[in-house]
């Protein structure tokens, strides 16, 4: 390995340490968190208590493939992607 060669690796080393540290620090959290928030969604179930994206707090009364059906009222009934859901509130009954 000559000097110019052992230069290029010198000058690639603290490249790829930056990169190492932005994987640990952002990606790989950001992943993990997406994995969960998925894991979440898939695990909704009825009377699930849940709040949307968009703030409505609401109650699950029927899953369906890609919606839900939330109570937010005592007659007001609204269906949602479940994309939608922002975050499980409380775990139903």
């Amino acid at each position: 390995m000559n000097t110019a060669q052992a230069g290029m690796l010198a000058n690639l080393f603290p490249l790829a340490l930056i990169f190492l540290i932005f994987y640990f620090i952002l990606i790989r959290p950001q992943q993990k968190q997406q994995k969960e928030f998925k894991k979440m969604l898939e695990s909704l179930k009825k009377n699930d208590q849940v709040v949307t994206v968009g703030g409505i707090h609401g109650t699950i009364i029927n899953v369906k493939e890609k919606t839900l059906i939330i109570r937010i009222d005592d007659n007001t009934r609204v269906e949602v992607d479940k994309s939608a859901v922002g975050r499980l509130e409380k775990p139903g009954a």
